[in-house]
């Protein structure tokens, strides 16, 4: 094989359609369009969902649900974290300067996933009925979280 040889894999290439180009061509006339209506015109073409007019699909049924624009900015922490952590007294800003959670993290909660050997406090920030117990059983103790009014 030499570099002067080399070509295409048979059926790789496709030759361009030459439209209106007379009737022998098999692609005069109309071009490959049919015969009128608005996608045999110049510009004839409407949005992806458009029903020439009548009420489309996505406009008929119903709005439904609803997505928290907060969702992702409620953090879980794993026990497994908190016994990571240099300090015994643990709140949502100390969890930021560790980088357990992200800066713009508005709550977090603890579950119970890990082993935690250590005695931890935590303040303002939630935990599992599971984690609770674990942490409490390791001698800390979780402040109870007052409802935001």
């Amino acid at each position: 094989m030499e570099l002067n040889n080399l070509k295409p894999g048979s059926g790789a290439k496709h030759a361009r359609k030459r439209v209106g180009r007379g009737i022998g061509s098999g692609l005069g006339k109309t071009a490959g369009r049919g015969h009128k209506g608005q996608k045999s015109r110049a510009g004839g073409f409407h949005k992806v969902g458009f029903e020439g007019g009548q009420m489309p699909l996505q406009r008929r049924l119903p709005k439904r649900g609803f997505v928290s624009l907060t969702g992702d900015r409620n953090v879980e922490i794993r026990l497994s974290d908190l016994e990571k952590m240099p300090v015994d007294d643990v709140d949502l800003l100390t969890l930021k300067q560790a980088g357990v959670v992200p800066a713009a993290a508005l709550s977090a909660k603890v579950i119970l996933s890990g082993k935690l050997t250590r005695k931890v406090s935590l303040k303002g920030i939630g935990a599992t009925k599971g984690a609770k117990a674990a942490i409490e059983a390791a001698g800390g103790s979780v402040a109870d979280i007052a409802p935001a009014a």
